[in-house]
């Protein structure tokens, strides 16, 4: 899956190149291209708003500091994306912290596609807000490499070789630690209905 969308004004690889020879003007139009998108990226990885700014502004300098090295194989937001991912990585290895600010950014999306259903049930909405709230506080369970597996493939909609590529892990890690980490939310999810229907039932 390409990513990546052609810009009718300019080639992306043309910006690419023109930036990596020193032109502000293309190194402006990248950053212009991509800024929200990383940015929201950033939003859902490190759970707060204050903190994704600061990831999405060392992303773009990290970026441009290792302009020179990057090479046309690869997608540049795919490029991008890599470096945002291990940026956070980097920071969550020196202070674990969790915020619900994920959790509210997937609910609102579910709440914008239910919005934007015509004809929409009321009960059915409201069973499925229910639903996108049970896997949001599951997914705020996960350990990390579960969660940015699943955020990756499910929330982000890469996939197997992009997830692959951003988080430089063998194909083959990152199948099962969707796997697992779809099978543990569903356990959590589970868990948690159990406990709703023993208090309800009391």
């Amino acid at each position: 899956m390409n990513r990546d969308q052609p810009d009718t004004h300019a080639n992306e690889s043309d910006l690419v190149r023109r930036a990596q020879r020193g032109d502000a003007a293309a190194v402006a139009q990248l950053v212009s291209r991509y800024q929200d998108r990383v940015f929201n990226t950033c939003v859902r990885l490190c759970g707060n708003q204050a903190d994704a700014l600061d990831l999405a502004q060392t992303t773009f300098l990290r970026a441009l500091e290792a302009l020179p090295e990057f090479r046309a194989g690869s997608g540049f937001f795919t490029w991008l994306y890599r470096i945002a991912v291990n940026q956070f990585i980097a920071r969550r290895r020196g202070e674990r912290r969790r915020s619900d600010l994920l959790a509210e950014h997937i609910r609102n999306d579910a709440r914008r596609r239910l919005t934007e259903s015509p004809g929409a049930d009321p009960v059915e909405a409201a069973q499925q807000r229910e639903l996108v709230a049970r896997v949001q506080r599951a997914l705020l369970q996960l350990d990390e490499e579960f969660r940015i597996a699943v955020v990756l493939r499910d929330v982000d909609g890469l996939d197997y070789d992009e997830i692959a590529e951003v988080t430089q892990t063998p194909i083959g890690t990152v199948k099962s630690r969707i796997h697992r980490g779809r099978s543990m939310l569903r356990e959590i999810i589970a868990a948690e209905s159990g406990r709703t229907i023993g208090r309800a039932s009391v």
